[in-house]
């Protein structure tokens, strides 16, 4: 891969200039795990890497449904390197659940970007995350799951449904200590691969909607050791390959209740928001993987005499990317920091955890719209080669694609937005964060974003449900670009005050960027500015 990919083979920690202040912002005690980190950064930068691409490009899971014998066992069969990494990467889940903190799982996660792998590690911490919290009584499968000895999944989607869990048709039946699970799921990423997953389903009697929906934690194999749900195909996926999708059938399938049946909905909600947290790092991971590689090309590449990064629109395309990244990724670690504090809570939730929530819409929806537009960017940035799949630049472009689909699309994050802002009350202490921090910044470009977000704030508050709706897309975007300006000056780095004032300059006046910024090279290029990591510690 070394022939094709400029940021194969380098440490992506060393190389990253936002991720050590925003540890050292909301983590205490991060350093304790800078070697961990860099070592980490050593994996995503090389073996995880060139893994994501061979099996992109020439390993894709296969479908194995019959043993020697002839007996259904429907399996996946993976190239031997990504078992092996499949394991190595399970201990980006145990953190939280043995005594740490989210912020390492992100950062890891982050790092490791890619969004097939990292997928076949979050579901896997979603099905973690379930029984530490409300099924308590499988402590060894999740010890397994943590180990790397066996994967998770979480399988909602119906064909007929999509993102409405309302429309769910999947039944449940009692029959003494278990129940018995009929239906299908349309989309369920790990088949193949899942020993423990969590599904969705309508016990008998209970009643239609969201509310009537359980979640129930059902095992590959039986009690009795036997094949306990099919896997009817798997999807020809135009990217994450390395996760395989497919579609299961149920019929009659062992399954165990999690927790109370009627507030199954707020525990899928819960696993959705974790999920929704680890899109928004992978998107930004995605965007800084794409940003190196148009780095190095545009330093090694000449063009009209001159190297690339010597022309001003070069210059002004990398100072993009960058005012990009810096502005997502504290939007991310900012709904992390508030996750770390509320994902012990349980239903019903106290302001604490709608508030979680909230960030987590808007990093959500706002960092999957940097990313796909940073890869297809940097990509433009090669040329015509970089559409050629012999290059790693153009493989990131397609997999980026899915950040705004998974977990929600933007529609779904902007209706959540306002039903979280105003139904559940986070409005006002998220403008008391976010104006508090603009007005202590007290330049220009924070006050221009302290007054979009009140304005938008109380126009929303001024219109019918229906308008409301309309025009939720559009005010989510104000409210993360607002938040993320915020969050860079809260940093208090020089580079960080510069990066929010150009993120205000562009994305919420609608100017172009001021051409100050042609000269700062500190904005985009990695160790042009020693003192960023050293401020951190």
């Amino acid at each position: 891969m070394e022939h094709q990919s400029y940021a194969y083979g380098k440490n992506h920690w060393a190389l990253e200039p936002d991720l050590p202040a925003l540890l050292s912002r909301y983590w205490k005690g991060w350093g304790a795990h800078r070697g961990e980190l860099e070592r980490f950064g050593a994996l995503a930068g090389g073996a995880a890497y060139r893994l994501a691409d061979h099996v992109d490009k020439e390993a894709r899971p296969v479908l194995v449904m019959h043993d020697l014998n002839g007996n259904r066992i429907d399996r996946v069969r993976l190239s031997p390197a990504q078992e092996v990494l499949n394991r190595e990467l399970a201990a980006i889940n145990r953190a939280p659940y043995q005594g740490g903190s989210w912020h390492l799982h992100f950062a890891m996660g982050y790092l490791l970007a890619d969004p097939g792998l990292y997928c076949i590690q979050t579901i896997t911490n979603a099905t973690v995350y379930a029984i530490h919290k409300y099924a308590p009584q499988f402590a060894n499968w999740k010890e397994e799951l943590l180990a790397g000895q066996a994967f998770g999944a979480t399988w909602m989607t119906e064909v007929q449904g999509g993102s409405d869990l309302g429309a769910n048709r999947v039944r449940a039946v009692p029959e003494g200590p278990v129940w018995r699970l009929y239906g299908d799921k349309y989309f369920s990423s790990g088949a193949g691969l899942t020993d423990y997953a969590l599904v969705s389903a309508r016990p008998e009697g209970a009643p239609a909607g969201p509310k009537g929906v359980a979640l129930f934690l059902v095992p590959r194999l039986d009690s009795k050791g036997g094949l306990n749900y099919r896997v009817r195909r798997l999807k020809d996926k135009l990217a994450t390959r390395a996760v395989p999708s497919g579609e299961v059938d149920f019929e009659g399938s062992e399954a165990h209740l999690v927790g109370r049946a009627e507030e199954g909905i707020y525990y899928i909600l819960e696993t959705l928001t974790l999920s929704r947290l680890a899109n928004a790092a992978g998107a930004m991971g995605l965007a800084r993987k794409a940003q190196l590689e148009a780095l190095f090309r545009s330093e090694a590449r000449v063009a009209f005499g001159k190297r690339l990064q010597e022309h001003p629109l070069i210059r002004r395309d990398l100072t993009d990317l960058a005012v990009r990244i810096a502005g997502g990724l504290a939007l991310t670690f900012r709904a992390v920091a508030a996750w770390d504090e509320a994902w012990l809570l349980t239903p019903p939730y106290t302001p604490r955890y709608h508030y979680a929530r909230l960030l987590a819409h808007l990093a959500k929806a706002r960092t999957a719209e940097h990313g796909t537009y940073c890869t297809q960017l940097a990509m433009e940035l090669f040329g015509g080669v970089g559409f050629v799949e012999d290059f790693a630049i153009a493989r990131l472009a397609r997999e980026a694609l899915i950040t705004p689909i998974w977990e929600g699309p933007a529609n779904v994050q902007a209706l959540d937005t306002l039903e979280v802002l105003f139904r559940k009350g986070a409005a006002e202490p998220f403008e008391a964060e976010f104006g508090r921090m603009l007005e202590a910044a007290g330049t220009e470009e924070a006050r221009l974003a302290r007054s979009r977000l009140q304005r938008t704030l109380a126009h929303l508050r001024t219109l019918s449900q229906e308008e409301a709706q309309w025009q939720a897309k559009e005010a989510l975007r104000t409210l993360a670009d607002a938040a993320a300006v915020a969050l860079l000056y809260d940093l208090g780095t020089e580079r960080h005050a510069r990066l929010a004032a150009l993120y205000a300059w562009h994305f919420l006046q609608g100017q172009e960027y001021p051409a100050w910024a042609l000269q700062e090279e500190r904005l985009w290029k990695p160790g042009s500015e020693p003192s960023v990591a050293q401020e951190a510690l």
